[in-house]
């Protein structure tokens, strides 16, 4: 599912017209990105939680030649789901 599949379903549910929810969506998750660019967590209740996490660096191997490589600390996002969403998908 996209981003525009996702208005298109929000806007056959509400009044709004599916140009209006695609620009709200993309509000939210422009506002979910720069609050985890921050470092923040992003709680959604009954959705799930994001968070940053932090990769030490560390020595890797090119699967090819075997060439050892170092890889660089960077820093990632999580996602750990609710309850209330592992249920809805399990059924």
């Amino acid at each position: 599912m996209t981003k525009k599949d996702i208005a298109q379903a929000v806007a056959a549910s509400t009044d709004v017209s599916a140009a209006t929810a695609e620009a709200v969506i993309g509000a939210a998750l422009d506002a979910i990105a720069a609050s985890l660019a921050k470092g923040e967590d992003v709680r959604l209740a009954g959705f799930g939680a994001f968070e940053t996490r932090e990769r030490a660096a560390r020595t890797g191997r090119n699967p090819q030649t075997g060439e050892e490589i170092a890889i660089a600390a960077s820093t990632s996002v999580g996602f750990k789901a609710a309850a209330q969403l592992k249920r809805a998908v399990n059924g």
